[in-house]
């Protein structure tokens, strides 16, 4: 005999109170607890957020922590860091989420993270919009920028060409300090 379970939506989601500790995500209908990020995940994340927002300017919205609903039925996400560029970002209303994923979406590994879940994460933000999706690896000190079908890898000596702002983005930069 086979036990029925439900999928959550998004609609369900919403009502849930907050966790106390961290943030819930809904991956494929069900809820992901996230754990909060350590200091020094945080301090890239504002060190990306920064180095994001001299570049775009008001071309684009830039946050840490961006919510958005790759699908509109069963998925709500959150990059690390995510950029939307402002026509999109514009349209979204303060009570919703962004739909699809951010332009560029920037995922910070941790010592949780494993590669399916990262996987997973990059498949899904570029098939629903991501132009560029980051992994910003702090162990090694490099970044790893996926688009379409190719993959570069940056160490510190180099700048990642952001094509999305026509600007250019030093490695070393993220990881200073």
């Amino acid at each position: 005999m086979a036990v029925e379970t439900s999928l959550l939506t998004v609609e369900d989601f919403l009502r849930l109170p907050p966790p106390k500790t961290g943030h819930y995500e809904l991956h494929h209908g069900e809820i992901v607890h996230m754990t909060a990020p350590k200091w020094g995940h945080q301090r890239i994340q504002d060190r990306l957020v920064a180095l994001l927002r001299l570049a775009a300017g008001e071309r684009a919205y830039v946050t840490k922590e961006m919510s958005f609903c790759p699908a509109p039925e069963y998925e709500v996400w959150e990059a690390n860091v995510g950029l939307a560029l402002a026509e999109r970002a514009n349209e979204v209303a303060d009570d919703e989420y962004l739909m699809g994923a951010p332009d560029l979406a920037i995922e910070v590994l941790s010592p949780s993270n494993t590669v399916d879940e990262i996987n997973e994460k990059m498949s899904i933000c570029l098939a629903n919009g991501c132009v560029s999706f980051w992994i910003v690896d702090p162990k090694r000190k490099r970044v790893s920028v996926t688009e379409g079908d190719l993959t570069r890898h940056y160490g510190l000596a180099a700048s990642i060409s952001c094509d999305l702002l026509g600007a250019d983005v030093p490695v070393a930069e993220i990881f200073k300090g």
